[in-house]
């Protein structure tokens, strides 16, 4: 095995279930209970995909992800953000720490089966910011205002579109991404930055945590 993840949460029935996938994807694992032992860790270790526990004693996944991030070693490491939090803000506190993905307990075992080959499609292909070139449907409505357009790229954080008009940098949107003729993805955004005078990128941040989920599953294969 040469590749190695790192596992931080204090629940061990959790660790021993994210092993096993591990293993049987040929990834070595290094399991850390106590959340204050794994800063060290982290400064020292270099890892192909973390899992962090968003709820824990000092220092939680957040700040152990926010280290990460600011490391050489790990910052582009794909991270797993676990958690039971059922708020539509830990989805975003988290992505905005640097998460890549979250986990949701209890954690399913096809689920997590499907996430370990997506982080390592990520790493492979180089994908540290996790976009998808995705061609779909997308309506946004600001203000009254219905604007049809097609997405160019689309990431579990949020999407880059090409649209008719663009919508001032700031302003809140109300999105639907069609997925398929029967399902889409609703939820609320904000515009971030322009390309142009035809692209407009939107940041995800404040989807539900169903469609958080559903947006998730439906990136899942294409990073994979």
């Amino acid at each position: 095995m040469e590749k190695r993840a790192i596992i931080v949460d204090d629940e061990l029935a959790t660790c021993e279930l994210i092993e096993k996938v591990l293993t049987s994807a040929g990834i070595e694992s290094l399991t850390v209970t106590k959340s204050k032992e794994a800063p060290e860790i982290l400064r020292h270790g270099r890892f192909a995909v973390a899992f962090l526990d968003y709820h824990m004693d000092f220092p939680d996944g957040r700040v152990l992800a926010r280290q990460m991030r600011a490391s050489g070693s790990n910052r582009g490491t794909p991270i797993v953000m676990i958690s039971d939090d059922q708020r539509p803000a830990a989805v975003a506190e988290g992505f905005e720490a640097g998460a890549s993905f979250f986990l949701y307990k209890p954690v399913d075992k096809e689920r997590l089966q499907k996430l370990v080959r997506a982080t390592q499609a990520t790493i492979e292909s180089g994908m540290r910011t996790r976009r998808v070139e995705l061609k779909s449907r997308v309506s946004i409505r600001f203000r009254g205002q219905e604007i049809e357009g097609e997405t160019i790229n689309v990431s579990l954080e949020g999407m880059l579109i090409r649209a008719p008009k663009m919508v001032p940098i700031g302003s809140s949107v109300e999105v639907c991404l069609q997925m398929s003729r029967t399902e889409t993805i609703a939820g609320v955004g904000s515009v971030v930055r322009m390309h142009g005078r035809e692209e407009m990128g939107i940041h995800l941040g404040r989807l539900t945590l169903e469609e958080s989920q559903r947006l998730q599953e439906y990136l899942l294969p294409l990073l994979a």
